[in-house]
């Protein structure tokens, strides 16, 4: 398939921190079948705002390739892991399309866990939509180290820990981390997944950015609570958070920004 400067047009950047798509961008080879992908508008908002053309962005939960489809597009370079060799297959198959690009998009198989490939402070753009806990399981319990079979949540922020620690070390100073993510319910209560993920990205030295809250359209998880909400008298859940993390120069003065760091809210006024 050849795809031309074309699919760019007609797009508008979002100016808003609320976004809603209830089209998908049906461009290119984006596959709207893979569950728990998130929409193409996704990462070309972000790609646009935070990124130059030859600029080298990460995807490490890569799934069906979104993010690495839209870099290619772009013109920009792009890696992209997964711990599931699906992932992987499906990604290299959906960037084979025909454009006209100097920049290189590349897959591996790879644990987000361990980004040893990189070097400190080498990537311009980090964007990745992790799995929320285990809604879906894409590897279906045959990959033990993948976080979509993580039930448990003190156990599943242990190891987003992890990635938010090698996530910082690879990002370059002063460029940014955008993680779309979204909650849960459990014994009919709302577990706010979202902003356990903002605290443990914080705690590794983020500050945050911006939160972008993001509508869902024809969620098939939460359709199928249509019935339990109506008789347990609680609210089905219809968007995602995305949050958009900076890394700050190492030699920065915090102040302006203490309140959006992890120990701003509680540091005493000097």
């Amino acid at each position: 398939m050849k795809i031309e400067n074309e699919t760019l047009s007609n797009f508008k950047e979002e100016i808003t921190t609320a976004w809603s798509f209830p089209e998908r961008g049906n461009w290119a080879t984006h596959n709207p079948k893979y569950r728990g992908n998130f929409a193409p508008q996704i990462p070309r908002n972000l790609i646009l705002k935070y990124s130059n053309e030859g600029d080298f962005i990460l995807d490490p939960m890569v799934g069906a390739g979104t993010t690495l489809i839209e870099a290619k597009l772009l013109h920009r370079n792009a890696d992209g892991l997964d711990i599931n060799p699906e992932a992987v297959a499906i990604t290299n198959n959906a960037l084979e399309f025909e454009y006209e690009t100097k920049s290189k998009q590349n897959v591996y198989a790879g644990d987000t866990r361990n980004l040893s490939r990189y070097k400190n402070n080498s990537i311009d753009l980090i964007i990745t939509h992790p799995p929320y806990l285990n809604i879906v399981q894409y590897s279906k319990n045959t990959i033990e180290e993948d976080l979509s079979s993580i039930g448990s949540i003190p156990k599943f922020f242990k190891e987003m820990k992890i990635i938010a620690d090698e996530m910082f070390r690879v990002i370059k100073e002063n460029h940014h981390c955008a993680i779309l993510i979204g909650d849960t319910r459990k014994a009919q209560h709302y577990v706010p997944l979202s902003y356990y993920l903002l605290q443990t990205f914080l705690k590794a030295g983020f500050v945050l950015k911006e939160e972008i809250i993001k509508a869902q359209h024809n969620c098939i998880y939460s359709k199928k609570w249509v019935g339990s909400a109506a008789k347990y008298n609680f609210y089905l859940i219809m968007h995602e958070h995305l949050f958009v993390f900076r890394k700050p120069k190492s030699d920065e003065n915090k102040s302006r920004v203490k309140y959006s760091t992890y120990n701003g809210m509680f540091a005493e006024e000097e």
